[in-house]
């Protein structure tokens, strides 16, 4: 098993700046403002020879407010599954209630821990720790995490205090394993978070009546019937004009990066609310990376008849630009109809990585134009000779031929229609790439080709 290593602290501590140090990437949301991570967020990281995972976690506080109150239960969760936990506490701040609080909890869980003071860049290192000391049998380590410093230090403390290999259990090794990732996306309040903790079985996210709840794009690996997935819970993406502040424009650059990282995204619609022109924005950024899709419309369950008929004819109006994906009515608060949108996520995962084999396109490409020749352009028609796969995730399919670049967009969009349907290529956009051969006969060529000597006759 791996261990585990929870990040626990008072908001903007830096905690999530240190979880981004160790697992070295940049996916923790970081900026100077108080409880911006909400829900856990795990990674991967290296101390000394062992490999373990890092979880950056919400702020503690004293506040009763709801969103307040979850994030301590996702924190308590954290502390209860990991098997190091780091206290961060800051410099600059010294020792307040809170702190001492977060500590006494963790002498009631039993859970080996050990402080990190943060924030000591510019202050004596004797005199920043002195006020800690009193807080734990162990002396604290300071650390300045945005600049990196006392980082390695602070590793091989972690790594003196792991369990052995054969000691107490961490977290299921499928969290180092990638699997299938899926990217849940959609407008704010639509019931992301809660179609996560369905498909989990279990409260990981934050989920209440309030908009904007989900901040950063949340990770959460787990396996389903063998196969692995890694969920990718993100910020609700809202219209630009309606985006402020500088924490939720982060907030939806990182959706942006979860939609490109994922291999599938599932669009999360309300059906209570209707679908609007944001949804199709959000569609757009989804084909702009290639991404196979699969839409979900929530909030399915207690519908009249009148309103699921409009639904359903409203999702063929604005979609139909995506036919290609499968639509699901789920309930995520109920479990109505989530149990078939895993299953949807694997047929769309297995055609955005099919392996089309060369001879297989080009017998299609042939079909095609015996059966609907390209138009008459300028006097000529354009030919069209052999196909091959140009990558995956999306399907490329290169398409050879001479005067290609006057292929009208009809009829791509008819050669896309035909291979779609001979390679059963559902729920993954398909791209084509056409190029022309070069022609030796061009007034180019001939003007770069060698001119022959005249013999001269005696």
């Amino acid at each position: 098993m791996t261990p585990v290593v929870a990040l626990v602290g008072r908001p903007n501590v830096g905690k999530s700046t240190l979880f981004n140090v160790l697992t070295h990437s940049r996916r923790a949301l970081v900026a100077d403002v108080p409880g911006l991570t909400r829900d856990r967020q795990y990674g991967m990281a290296r101390v000394g020879e062992r490999d373990i995972i890092v979880v950056d976690t919400g702020g503690l506080t004293d506040e009763r407010e709801a969103l307040d109150q979850q994030m301590a239960v996702q924190t308590e969760a954290a502390i209860e599954e990991a098997d190091v936990v780091l206290v961060l506490m800051d410099a600059r701040d010294g020792v307040l209630p809170a702190d001492s609080a977060v500590i006494e909890r963790l002498r009631r869980n039993g859970k080996p821990f050990r402080i990190v003071v943060n924030k000591t860049d510019g202050l004596d290192p004797d005199a920043a720790l002195a006020d800690f000391h009193g807080l734990a049998g162990e002396a604290p380590v300071g650390i300045a995490a945005s600049q990196g410093r006392g980082v390695a230090r602070l590793a091989d403390s972690v790594a003196a205090m792991l369990p052995g290999i054969d000691g107490a259990p961490g977290t299921d090794e499928t969290i180092a394993a990638g699997g299938v990732r899926v990217a849940i996306v959609g407008r704010p309040n639509v019931g992301k978070s809660t179609l996560v903790n369905r498909l989990l079985g279990e409260e990981r996210m934050l989920a209440i009546d309030q908009p904007g709840t989900t901040r950063d794009a949340v990770e959460i690996p787990f396996e389903r019937d063998g196969q692995t997935y890694t969920l990718i819970d993100t910020a609700g993406l809202r219209r630009r004009s309606r985006v402020a502040g500088a924490v939720e424009k982060f907030s939806a650059l990182k959706t942006l990066e979860a939609i490109k990282a994922a291999n599938v995204v599932i669009l999360v619609l309300d059906a209570r609310q209707g679908l609007a022109e944001q949804d199709q924005h959000v569609v757009g950024h989804v084909l702009d990376a290639g991404r196979a899709l699969v839409v979900a419309i929530n909030k399915w369950d207690g519908l009249d008849r009148y309103t699921k008929d409009r639904v359903r004819a409203d999702r063929e109006r604005r979609f139909g630009f995506v036919d290609f994906a499968e639509t699901r009515y789920i309930s995520a608060l109920h479990g109505t109809g989530v149990g078939d949108l895993l299953k949807a996520v694997d047929r769309a995962h297995g055609a955005a990585m099919a392996n089309l084999q060369t001879h297989q396109l080009t017998r299609t490409l042939e079909d095609a134009v015996a059966e609907h020749q390209p138009p008459l352009v300028g006097g000529a028609r354009v030919k069209l000779r052999y196909a091959h796969q140009g990558g995956s995730n999306p399907p490329t399919i290169v398409v050879h031929g001479n005067r290609v670049d006057r292929l009208p967009a009809a009829y791509k969009r008819y050669l896309e229609k035909r291979f779609r349907e001979q390679f059963g290529l559902r729920g993954t956009p398909v791209r084509f790439e056409f190029r022309s051969g070069e022609n030796p006969y061009s007034k180019k060529d001939r003007a770069q080709r060698p001119k022959k000597k005249r013999s001269s006759r005696s």
